[in-house]
């Protein structure tokens, strides 16, 4: 199953971006042999879609036909490592071939894509900045594939 992590916001040179090549890259060399991966990223320049419904529309049109979509959201579910691991291998067991994260700009999500998700998720109470959820996700996604994989890389 491939992921798409699809944001709002161009993401320059920097530590940010460094991060997030680095945790996608270890996430498509341990992913491939669970059937995971890769993991491609798709950007929307905020210059260009000022509006969330804008925003929204541009997210849209780089989503995958048929994926499963996760919209980062404050209100979503709060999940642990060991459970949004799970959550991946039981959405590629299902069947499907791509599951894609949405990730909205300063303001968030625009409610109708919110709302349209195929589920919503959270890193907790408090309001991350975009990207830094960016980097949050990229993260988790490495890590569930390490413990989907039984590497140590996860300690309880």
């Amino acid at each position: 199953m491939r992921l798409h992590i699809c944001a709002v916001g161009r993401l320059r040179k920097g530590p940010e971006r460094d991060l997030i090549s680095d945790y996608i890259t270890r996430f498509d060399r341990t992913g491939r042999t669970l059937s995971l991966g890769p993991c491609l990223e798709h950007e929307v320049d905020e210059r260009k879609a000022v509006s969330m419904r804008e925003q929204a529309r541009g997210l849209e049109r780089v989503l995958p036909e048929g994926a499963v979509v996760v919209a980062m959201d404050e209100r979503g579910d709060c999940l642990d490592s060991r459970g949004f691991a799970q959550y991946l291998a039981t959405t590629r067991d299902s069947g499907a071939s791509d599951m894609a994260f949405v990730i909205g700009g300063a303001d968030g999500l625009d409610p109708s894509l919110r709302d349209s998700a195929h589920r919503r998720m959270s890193f907790g109470a408090m309001v991350w900045p975009h990207m830094l959820v960016r980097v949050m996700l990229a993260e988790q996604v490495y890590r569930a594939a390490t413990i989907l994989s039984g590497s140590p890389y996860h300690r309880d």
